[in-house]
């Protein structure tokens, strides 16, 4: 019977996944999980130099030395927002006051740059 219907009616009833390929392997799995190993595996430890110290005296220095240096920043408390606001705004009024201050020094320099009299002085007598 399936040959007197013709081969478009043998190709419908096939599933479609079965002409599909498939989306995992295991080989593909267990390659990619030996390359996370041989990547993840140290690939060269150099031995211990001679004449140094024992490796927890270089870690207990180091902590230590990590210690001191973080130690201000555990005394300090942090500010609140309205301090933080207050300081902002002072700043902004230095650095505002800074910047006039420079660029009336500016004016005024350039305004009294004795060079820029002189040639004012020639350009007016070769008038």
């Amino acid at each position: 019977l399936r040959n007197l219907q013709g081969p478009s009616t043998a190709l419908s009833t096939a599933s479609p996944q079965g002409n599909m390929a498939r989306s995992s392997s295991p080989v593909a799995f267990l390659l990619l999980a030996l390359v996370a190993v041989a990547a993840l595996a140290p690939a060269f430890v150099a031995p211990p130099a001679r004449g140094t110290s024992a490796p927890d005296t270089v870690e207990l220095r180091f902590a230590a030395a990590a210690a001191a240096g973080l130690a201000p920043l555990a005394l300090e408390q942090p500010a609140s927002a309205y301090d933080s606001v207050v300081a902002m705004l002072q700043s902004w009024l230095v650095g505002g006051t800074v910047l006039t201050v420079i660029f009336a020094a500016a004016i005024i320099a350039a305004a009294a740059n004795p060079l820029t009299k002189r040639r004012q002085e020639v350009q007016n007598m070769m008038k």
